[in-house]
């Protein structure tokens, strides 16, 4: 039994020997393959497999050195090569054991090197991205540059064209002072040769009235019987169709006329005076002699009683004169034409021309021309003061004028466009552009107050009795501000369809009570709109009395109402003129 074991462990060394021989010659094939791909990595796992590598071989020559022994040791060396046996399989497990382990760490330092080089990859592809992106970048730099030359050119192009056209605009603002120079020096030359004109035409009125009133003082003068009564009061019906046909039908309704009156030679001086004035419009002087009809009760109108084409272009300005007998229109053709207001139709009575453009304003007073103002004048009132005209423009100031002196006296700059303007004691009350309602001291010429407005400020009426201001808004209102506290108490006026047609919409402001019977029932506003119709509201209510339509066929831009209360007048951009009445 011990003779088959000895020669069985003898028959299985060489085959031992020869699978180790096969596996050593796998491993060194694998690690001289990693050494070559990783040499630098493994230099420890090298290192170790070396001794590895050396135990191997001496395990190797003790087997060769003990098979090469003579068999005649008999039990002790089979029990020698037993031990040694179970030695060299303790080592070889060890080795084994130590193999596996040394494939644990290949495996795992393999894996590694797999996601090392998985991020290589994508830190190359990255990296190629990286350079295209900054390929693209240089190409848009290039780009860039080539933009920036252009715009370079492009910029110093610009600023030589701005260098000329500044040098052009110099010369073109010398070239229009200059002629700005001329156009007044021509303006004033026209005004005063219109003024002379006037004045040749105002003294041979004149003569001719005198010639009238001594060949009149000179004729013997019949009265009738009824001027008998030394208490008449007022003229009988029966005795004025004689003065109608005598004057040529222009003759005006007197009041308070009585035969045994002194007051009869001033009515017969007034209607020769009216046949020799020929068309002027009527003066102050015959508003003093005939005192101002106010109505005694409110007379809102209901109907239109005409309606006709006053001008050739659009109508900016309507105006009745304190007599509430003549009416003035004012157009875009530069025209001014003064109507006569009688029976409730509206008769053309003259025609005034010279203005170098469109009317914007009317006022009654003796003709006269005053330049002074560079861009248009919006606005033109009598103040307090006798022989004054304080007027308003767009090009932001506001110029009191000497009507005797023809000159200007004071300039009051503004920082907005004046709209309009009304005039009060000691004060002038202007509307401007930038929703401003301002009030200046005409004794300090200064701004002492200003009143903020809804919108844009497009048309300013202040009361008979100077205590309520009204002004039209863009905001399609109208805004009333009582005068006479120092919190200046407002209200706002607006209706359904009214709207603000333009910035130069005038509204009118009316007591239609006489004012020792003044009360809060009588006083109305009237303003046009863009519809084409005129609405009236009733103040003590706040509320729309009235809406007169139908009658426009495009925006109203003015509305006048008469001072006797019986008569409103409509203008519209369509040449159109209304006459309104209750009658």
């Amino acid at each position: 039994m011990a003779a088959v074991s000895v020669h069985a462990a003898m028959t299985d060394s060489p085959r031992h020997g020869r699978s180790v021989e096969t596996w050593k010659r796998h491993i060194v094939g694998q690690l001289k393959h990693r050494d070559r791909s990783q040499h630098d990595r493994y230099q420890e796992l090298i290192r170790f497999y070396t001794r590895l590598l050396e135990k191997t071989r001496l395990t190797k020559g003790i087997l060769s050195g003990s098979l090469r022994r003579p068999s005649s040791g008999g039990c002790c060396s089979v029990s020698t090569l037993l031990e040694q046996t179970d030695q060299l399989k303790k080592t070889a497990g060890e080795l084994a054991y130590q193999v596996l382990e040394l494939q644990q760490q290949t495996r795992t330092r393999e894996r590694r090197l797999e996601e090392q080089q998985y991020r290589l990859k994508e830190e190359e592809l990255r990296l190629a991205g990286a350079f295209d992106s900054r390929g693209t970048l240089q190409q848009q730099v290039v780009q860039v540059q080539l933009e920036n030359a252009a715009l370079k050119t492009k910029y110093d192009e610009l600023l030589e064209l701005q260098r000329r056209e500044e040098a052009e605009l110099r010369k073109e603002k010398l070239r229009g002072d200059r002629l700005l120079e001329t156009m007044i020096q021509e303006k004033q030359q026209a005004a005063a040769h219109m003024n002379s004109r006037n004045q040749r035409r105002s003294r041979a009125r004149e003569a001719h009235l005198q010639n009238e009133r001594q060949s009149a003082t000179m004729s013997k003068v019949t009265v009738e019987s009824c001027f008998s009564a030394p208490s008449s009061r007022s003229t009988s019906p029966q005795c004025l169709p004689p003065l109608e046909s005598r004057e040529g039908g222009h003759s005006r309704l007197f009041r308070s006329l009585s035969a045994s009156s002194p007051r009869i030679l001033s009515s017969f001086r007034d209607l020769f005076h009216r046949r020799g004035r020929g068309h002027s419009v009527c003066s102050m002087e015959e508003d003093l002699v005939f005192p101002v009809r106010v109505s005694l009760y409110a007379r809102v109108p209901v109907r239109a009683l005409q309606v006709l084409e006053a001008h050739e272009q659009g109508i900016n300005a309507v105006r009745f004169s304190s007599s509430s007998h003549l009416l003035a229109t004012g157009g875009t053709d530069r025209e001014v034409k003064v109507w006569e207001v009688r029976s409730g139709s509206l008769t053309h009575r003259a025609t005034l021309d010279g203005s170098t453009g469109g009317i914007t304003c009317i006022e009654f007073d003796p003709s006269l021309t005053l330049t002074g103002h560079r861009r248009k004048v919006t606005a033109a009132r009598f103040s307090g003061c006798l022989h004054h005209v304080v007027t308003g423009s767009e090009d932001r100031s506001i110029r009191m004028w000497d009507l005797q002196r023809a000159a200007c006296v004071e300039v009051l700059e503004v920082s907005s466009s004046c709209s309009d303007l009304v005039c009060s004691e000691n004060s002038v009350i202007s509307g401007h552009f930038d929703s401003r309602i301002r009030v200046w001291d005409t004794r300090l010429l200064r701004c002492v107050q200003e009143l903020p407005a809804r919108g844009k400020v497009t048309s300013l009426d202040i009361s008979s009795d100077h205590r309520l201001l009204l002004s039209c808004c863009r905001d399609d209102s109208l805004q009333l501000v009582d005068l006479r506290g120092h919190s200046n108490e407002r209200v706002c006026f607006r209706a359904e369809g009214f709207k603000c047609g333009s910035d130069s919409s005038k509204a009118v402001i009316r007591y239609l009570n006489a004012p020792p019977l003044f009360s809060p029932d009588g006083c109305f506003l009237a303003a046009g709109s863009a519809d084409g119709a005129v609405y009236i509201w009733n103040v003590s209510t706040g509320n729309l009395e009235t809406r007169l339509p139908d009658r426009h066929s495009s925006s109203i831009s003015a509305v006048a109402w008469s001072l006797s209360g019986e008569y409103i007048v409509s203008v519209d951009k369509s040449r159109r003129a209304v006459l309104w009445s209750d009658i």
